[in-house]
């Protein structure tokens, strides 16, 4: 990214997991970030805990699936900074795994309104300052679990790849697919601007959303959404990044 002297940076979500260790990871870059969470106590105490490392790190009251809550934050910030450079999606909520058709569709509902809804609602609100900043990065904190060729690898029937490659999880999968759509539309329409809008997938991380089984750590699952929100003015838009242990990623099918 472009050396500019206060850079801003927002994190949904930041209060616990992959969330809170990007804002970490941003901060330690130099970035003033706020720290996006529903739970006020909860968002407090992360911010505060960050701060304690020697972190500009404030906390923001923003509950993505609240369009008043999403309002009151864009004014805050834009009173206080009047600019962003970097917005992260990350907020996001998991489903059970079960198949599809014993799936309600309340539930998928309930998971669309914070990981698709929930990550329009904010980039459509914080636009406006992402527009003034010389370059900018949004980055939309997706799954491998949400490509739709691995989906359909999944139960390829040539046996080419195993069955159960990834678990069935109608709601949180579909809605990464969803989200990944979303990242396409806002990359294209912001060509040119100097906003580049992009997906990571940050692998299988131990999170509440798993139960904490995954196999990476949050500073290694932050990794890719940081390189994405940090890249130079030459870098990528419109690319589905994931974790394969290298620096600069692994481009994954859409």
């Amino acid at each position: 990214m472009s050396a500019d002297t206060a850079r801003i940076a927002v994190v949904t979500g930041a209060n616990k997991g992959i969330g809170r260790e990007i804002a970490r990871q941003l901060a330690e870059r130099g970035l003033t970030v706020y720290l996006g969470a529903r739970d006020e106590q909860r968002g407090r105490a992360a911010a505060d805990a960050l701060r304690a490392e020697g972190h500009d790190v404030r906390f923001l009251h923003l509950d993505v699936t609240d369009e008043t809550s999403v309002a009151r934050a864009a004014g805050r910030l834009q009173e206080e900074s009047g600019v962003l450079h970097v917005l992260v999606n990350n907020a996001g909520i998991g489903g059970p795994m079960q198949p599809p058709s014993e799936t309600p569709a309340e539930q998928v509902r309930a998971v669309y309104e914070t990981n698709v809804f929930g990550a329009i609602t904010v980039t459509n609100a914080l636009l406006p300052l992402l527009r003034k900043a010389p370059s900018a990065r949004i980055v939309n904190v997706s799954s491998a679990i949400g490509s739709l060729s691995a989906a359909a690898a999944n139960h390829d029937p040539t046996g080419v790849h195993p069955p159960g490659q990834f678990p069935v999880m109608l709601s949180y999968a579909t809605s990464k697919s969803a989200l990944n759509a979303v990242t396409l539309a806002y990359a294209n329409e912001l060509r040119g601007t100097g906003i580049l809008v992009n997906a990571a997938s940050p692998g299988f991380v131990a999170t509440d959303i798993n139960g904490h089984h995954g196999q990476l750590t949050t500073e290694q699952g932050a990794h890719i959404p940081v390189l994405l929100a940090t890249l130079d003015d030459d870098g990528p838009t419109a690319r589905f990044l994931g974790e394969d242990g290298t620096p600069e990623g692994q481009v994954l099918d859409w």
